[in-house]
């Protein structure tokens, strides 16, 4: 009897250190896919940079507000949709540890593309430093204006929606806090 609950005893103190490694992406870059043409690719990375490698399995993220289940081997997940032109990808990935988002202006050129990350900071300045200038200087308010309505567009065009570009600020100011 004794023996018994010994190796019982054994046995659930053990399981207690059978624990596997919380795989979690908490930092993410979007890079443009090698082996395809016109498509990207998501690569998991930690703070510096570096891709972490032990990251496999699928992983759901949301982008460009359609729900993606992205298969990551060795740190990387390829994006099987062509980008027709250059236009933003806002792409969000939620885990236990919260909601991470990243905003990417892809520009195509030449059949190659260059993803380029767009800060909150960016979305909410451009359009402060306009009704600054107008607010400063009257007999630029015309230009200022003309100057909003290009940016409007340029977002527009490039599949800015307004829910994103104000989704994309909220997530930013959340991950300041």
């Amino acid at each position: 009897m004794k023996k018994l609950f010994l190796i019982c005893l054994l046995l659930l103190s053990a399981t207690g250190f059978c624990y596997a490694d919380k795989i979690a992406i908490d930092n993410f870059v979007v890079k443009e896919n090698p082996f395809a043409t016109d498509e990207i690719a998501f690569v998991a990375v930690d703070t510096a940079g570096v891709i972490q490698e032990n990251v496999n399995g699928i992983f759901s993220f949301t982008i460009n507000g359609f729900g993606e289940e992205l298969k990551f081997d060795k740190g990387t997940a390829f994006y099987r949709h062509k980008i027709d032109k250059s236009s933003f990808v806002y792409s969000r990935h939620q885990n236990d540890d919260g909601t991470h988002s990243m905003l990417y202006y892809v520009y195509k050129h030449d059949s190659k593309l260059s993803p380029v990350k767009i800060s909150w900071i960016v979305l909410i300045a451009i359009p402060l430093i306009l009704v600054l200038i107008a607010y400063l200087f009257k007999r630029l308010i015309i230009i200022a204006i003309v100057v909003f309505c290009i940016f409007l567009y340029f977002n527009h065009s490039g599949r800015l929606s307004v829910s994103t570009f104000f989704q994309s600020i909220i997530d930013g100011l959340k991950g300041m806090f």
